[in-house]
């Protein structure tokens, strides 16, 4: 092996370059936003419960490639070794909603103070809790395939994590943010969970099932899946497109605040991402596990977010903007983390 070569065993040149595709794939949403306003006009009508039925296809077809590799058989002996989930309830719901909250106010009232008016700053402490109180659903399936994660253990994760969402993200947007009143679609967060979880792990369950007992074992991992390779990445560019084509005069309006939007919600991903992969690696846990782990704390249910900032305070709202702002951030300094990951890949045992 090459001495630069750190990536993953059999990593394409589509993958092996994701950083760019993605930056020229929010660059071309943002200029398709800007000066051809009538598509994302025409896409944002495509919608119901305030969820995007475009981007949820998209997403769709993110997941179930990585759905089709669950084995069913293999999830019912997680629970024999369940340190990975706990680091994962803890993280994303003893600890990340309440340090989002803590370092956006810091840097929106404090350090900022004098950048942000007192008004602005509480819209945007007010987006930062939305996108801090909602754990990652749907692309954390994107980090754990890049970081060879351990699929069926992600589905756990983000399963029981879905189940802690409809209980606990009122109660803590309420806690942090202090409102009485604040309304949750909840048309839009179970349409979230079965777009984003149900419907894809249903199809992934069936293909497999169907093309195992029809071709056999070592055609479907060998033959079957190999053809599903760049789909997934393939997706996630789309939905960058269409997301920052939604929002691409904000940006292009606020590019100073989108600066300092951006600096707590980098801060907090990178944070929380250390706080779950180093606990993993304390607990001794699989690289397979502790890698998943880290990349579900440290990133956003990003489409819950911003239909809730969508539907609670509008699309031109300062809140909105600062979940869109969590997008811009989220997708780079993931990246980022999951090439740490792979690099470090020998500090954990197989």
């Amino acid at each position: 092996m090459k001495e630069h070569d750190n990536q993953p065993a059999g990593i394409s040149f589509f993958e092996r370059y994701l950083t760019v595709w993605v930056a020229l794939c929010m660059l071309a949403g943002i200029l398709i936003g800007k000066f051809t306003p009538a598509i994302p006009a025409f896409l944002g009508i495509l919608e119901y419960a305030n969820v995007s039925i475009p981007v949820a296809v998209l997403i769709w077809i993110m997941i179930y490639p990585m759905m089709m590799k669950v084995d069913f058989k293999s999830v019912k002996y997680i629970g024999k070794n369940p340190k990975g989930l706990f680091i994962t309830w803890v993280v994303n719901w003893l600890i990340k909603p309440f340090t989002m909250f803590g370092i956006a106010w810091l840097f929106f009232y404090v350090l900022f103070k004098n950048l942000i008016p007192a008004e602005l700053a509480k819209d945007y402490l007010a987006g930062a809790v939305l996108l801090g109180a909602a754990p990652c659903t749907a692309m954390v399936f994107v980090w754990s395939h890049l970081t060879k994660g351990n699929p069926a253990y992600t589905v756990v994760q983000v399963a029981t994590n879905d189940l802690i969402i409809l209980i606990a993200f009122v109660p803590i947007v309420k806690l942090l943010l202090g409102i009485s009143d604040v309304f949750v679609p909840w048309d839009t967060l179970f349409l979230s969970v079965v777009l984003f979880v149900v419907v894809p792990l249903s199809a992934g369950t069936l293909t497999r099932g169907y093309m195992l007992k029809n071709k056999g074992q070592d055609y479907f991992e060998n033959t079957f899946l190999p053809k599903f390779g760049n789909i997934t990445i393939l997706g996630l560019l789309l939905t960058l497109v269409i997301i920052f084509s939604f929002q691409g005069e904000m940006i292009l309006s606020n590019p100073l605040h989108i600066g300092l939007i951006a600096v707590p919600l980098t801060i907090q991903t990178v944070f929380i991402f250390f706080v779950a992969y180093l606990a993993a690696k304390a607990l001794k846990l699989p690289h397979n596990i502790a890698a998943p782990a880290g990349m579900i704390g440290a990133s956003n249910f990003f489409e819950l977010a911003v239909a809730v900032a969508i539907a609670l305070f509008g699309t031109t709202s300062p809140v909105a903007l600062v979940t869109i702002v969590g997008v811009l951030v989220e997708v780079p300094i993931m990246l980022a983390l999951v090439g740490f990951a792979n690099r470090t890949k020998n500090w954990f045992r197989n």
